[in-house]
């Protein structure tokens, strides 16, 4: 369930990167996809499946009005920050908004779903956990398969089209910053997957312990809690290189690239003020 919360997130976040009519279009049918995650995770019928979809959508109907007033005014602001030029505080400005964001979302997430949770059966457990190790199949194909230069050489592809999808076309110069960082950020796949594992393992535990009304919010919102120091650690390294490599490419912005982003990110601010007041 704790990735199923965090889908729905996603889906709006990633929108970020599209034009206007796709970030409505994935919000207005990403009740309909996340019920279908959710419900892959988690096997009911009858009247718990009715309950479920009826909690599924009270989320959204939560998240339409508490979430996205939010996405608004940090919208307007990230476009004030941007404009000025990216500094490494505005980057960790960012970063701490997204995350207090996704906690809020999946504490409230998990609090509507937990008493459904706390009547699975042992049999709709241990489906929900095989439906766990299916996704966690998916990551490692998905992220850790191939050598290191297969992996190196595939985040740089990832930031590249990541940038230029705000951006458009990078110059040289930025390319070859961006591929400087994929080369020296240590890779952080295989601790990404032990660290989802152990979260996986102690939400199943809480389900397990139909303590999922008393213990899952908090978990779930507190995602980083119980990481190793080595973890944490690495984590830190490998995201303040890739602040710093966004301060750099920042300051390569051409006058078309830079007011590219800013009309990107006004009109997000004013699709999400639209999607809020449906």
């Amino acid at each position: 369930m704790v990735s199923s919360c965090r889908i729905f997130i996603l889906v709006v976040l990633s929108a970020l990167v599209s034009g206007c009519s796709t970030v409505r279009f994935a919000y207005d049918n990403a009740d309909a996809y996340v019920r279908w995650q959710v419900h892959s995770y988690i096997v009911v019928e009858g009247q718990d499946a009715d309950e479920l979809d009826e909690r599924i959508g009270e989320f959204h109907a939560w998240h339409r009005k508490n979430a996205l007033p939010k996405y608004v005014t940090l919208a307007h602001e990230a476009a004030q920050r941007f404009s000025d030029g990216l500094s490494r505080a505005d980057l960790v400005w960012g970063y701490d908004s997204a995350r207090a964001q996704a906690r809020e979302s999946l504490r409230k997430a998990a609090e509507l779903v937990a008493p459904l949770l706390e009547r699975l059966t042992p049999e709709q457990i241990a489906a929900m956990e095989r439906r766990i190790a299916e996704a966690n199949r998916k990551f490692y194909r998905d992220h850790l398969r191939g050598t290191e230069r297969d992996r190196r050489d595939r985040r740089a592809r990832q930031a590249i089209n990541r940038l230029e999808d705000w951006v458009g076309k990078l110059t040289q110069a930025q390319v070859q910053r961006v591929r400087e960082y994929a080369e020296s950020a240590p890779l952080t796949e295989e601790l990404r997957d032990r660290d989802r594992k152990r979260l996986q393992k102690e939400v199943v535990a809480i389900v397990r312990a139909r303590k999922a009304h008393a213990q899952l919010p908090e978990r779930v919102a507190n995602w980083e809690k119980g990481r190793e120091p080595s973890v944490v650690a690495t984590f830190e390294v490998s995201r303040e290189q890739y602040f710093a490599m966004l301060v750099d490419v920042d300051r390569m912005l051409t006058d078309e690239q830079r007011t590219r982003v800013l009309g990107q990110m006004r009109r997000y601010a004013d699709d999400f003020d639209a999607l809020s007041a449906q």
